[in-house]
């Protein structure tokens, strides 16, 4: 029954829930936000629709204005002279499914299907195929990443909620008044045929959205299709890149001063509020469903004892950790990484704060095999991380993981994780993906149990540990799903 469980938990997780905060937070694979001078992206879900967009149309064209168009591949199959205008007119057209239904709710081979329909229905009205896709409510699955090489995913800066009657032109003007700046992508609707949303709410976008283009043009602002976007964005970073470099060759790029290092706490936006959230109730569901069990005096540890399933690893003295044997499993509790992230200096900072916790808890650690189920039979402490510089310091050994699909799921939390707990981890999975890779960290139960008597600050002796080989793992079938998440 624990499989199960565990085969669904991971099943969700990686398929639709981490996919999504990815996205969100540091725009892996999807387009977010501009880098421009004076561009602004407009984009319209939902439609066509055959009263609303033709009016839309009318209103885009008095001043002057491009936007993107997101078309349900069904309503476009329905009104294709409307389709036909919005490319006659140079607008953009992207894919928004072929129903509107979620990626989350759909099995890959659908939502590849739903994608092929529509662009074969939009080539076959404009005689252009779309290059840009935004799925439904901008929720991505695991396979959007791969599936969809060809098309660019293009999510949002803002959205208004104008899919409901109640919001009100005025109250809808507000809102979007108050995002008015250079590479914003405003999503809209043109169409209140769908799930939710309310048929005539369009007529308010269309009122707000003039008083919107006149505040637009008074301001100098442009509005422009998400093709003309990404280009000027692209752009942008090429000629600030060079720039960057020669700053940093001649020496005189701004050092931090001593004052700006010792800023007590990042602040976070109120978008990545809600993701820490749903965060720390995923660990909630995580602890209950897998039946975690604190260590320590401070809530900061976790561990279970299960099975290992993953690929046998040589260990230290000629033992070996074998699949089928127990080993101990360690877990961070959220709140303390994300504590840690927020109040540290940088990305290093972290990573020194977080040995020197696991330093004070491998004593705990070890007494915990006195009193847990099966302690007496445990070969090994456990656990997978992205963070393990100075870990064999401690005792641990480092171990790659094989390649295959799991290895590469469990790459893709630890970032999302990383992006979490430090507020430079965005920036450094953006520019140091490839070497952010996991890796399995595992202690012998002797080596574990010499830190019995410790205080934490004492660590054992190391003449154990010297002159030890290149750890081997041997190369077996790939990892099971049950080796996944577990993070240090």
């Amino acid at each position: 029954m624990e499989i199960i469980l565990w085969i669904g938990f991971y099943f969700f997780s990686f398929y639709a829930l981490i996919p999504a905060l990815i996205s969100r937070i540091f725009g892996f694979r999807v387009f977010l936000r501009g880098r421009t001078e004076r561009e602004i992206a407009l984009t319209f879900d939902d439609g066509p629709d055959p009263d609303y967009t033709p009016k839309l149309l009318d209103l885009l064209k008095r001043y002057g204005a491009k936007a993107t168009f997101f078309v349900v591949g069904s309503h476009a199959e329905q009104w294709p002279e409307v389709v036909a205008r919005i490319h006659r007119e140079g607008h953009v057209i992207g894919i928004h499914n072929y129903v509107h239904h979620s990626n989350w709710l759909m099995r890959p081979k659908t939502v590849k299907k739903q994608i092929e329909r529509t662009s074969e229905i939009i080539n076959r009205i404009t005689g252009v195929r779309p290059h840009y896709y935004r799925p439904p409510w901008g929720i991505v699955n695991i396979f959007d990443y791969r599936r969809l090489g060809h098309l660019q995913i293009v999510l949002w800066t803002s959205i208004f909620g104008d899919w409901r009657k109640r919001m009100g032109a005025d109250r809808l003007y507000r809102r979007m008044r108050q995002k008015l700046r250079p590479g914003e992508v405003f999503v809209l609707h043109d169409c209140g045929r769908t799930f939710g949303a309310d048929i005539e709410a369009p007529a308010q976008t269309i009122v707000a959205l003039e008083r919107i283009l006149q505040d637009g043009q008074q301001a100098g602002y442009r509005f422009v299709g998400v093709d003309e976007m990404i280009s000027l964005t692209e752009n942008y970073q090429k000629t600030r890149r060079p720039d960057a470099m020669a700053a940093s060759d001649s020496g005189t790029e701004e050092r931090p001063k001593p004052a700006e290092l010792r800023k007590p706490a990042h602040r976070i936006g109120p978008w990545k509020k809600v993701v820490v959230s749903v965060w720390m109730l995923w660990e909630k569901l995580f602890h209950v469903m897998f039946r975690l069990q604190k260590v320590g005096d401070d809530d900061k540890f976790n561990f279970r004892i299960r099975k290992y399933t993953g690929p046998a690893v040589q260990l230290r003295d000629n033992k070996r950790l074998n699949p089928g044997d127990l080993v101990m499993e360690m877990h961070f509790e959220n709140r303390m990484l994300f504590d840690m992230g927020m109040s540290s200096r940088s990305s290093v900072h972290t990573a020194i704060r977080l040995i020197r916790e696991v330093e004070g808890i491998l004593p705990h650690m070890a007494r915990a095999l006195d009193y847990a189920p099966n302690g007496d039979r445990v070969k090994a402490l456990y656990g997978v991380s992205m963070i393990h510089r100075g870990s064999e310091g401690l005792g641990f050994q480092t171990f790659e993981l094989p390649r295959g699909v799991f290895s590469w799921m469990t790459n893709l939390y630890l970032r999302f994780m990383l992006s979490v707990i430090n507020p430079e981890g965005g920036k450094r999975v953006k520019d140091y993906g490839e070497r952010l890779t996991a890796r399995m960290l595992i202690m012998e139960r002797d080596d574990l149990l010499s830190w019995k008597d410790r205080t934490g600050k004492q660590r054992p002796s190391r003449s154990a540990r010297s002159n030890v080989p290149e750890a081997a793992v041997s190369r077996e079938p790939g990892i099971n799903p049950d080796q996944l998440g577990h993070s240090m």
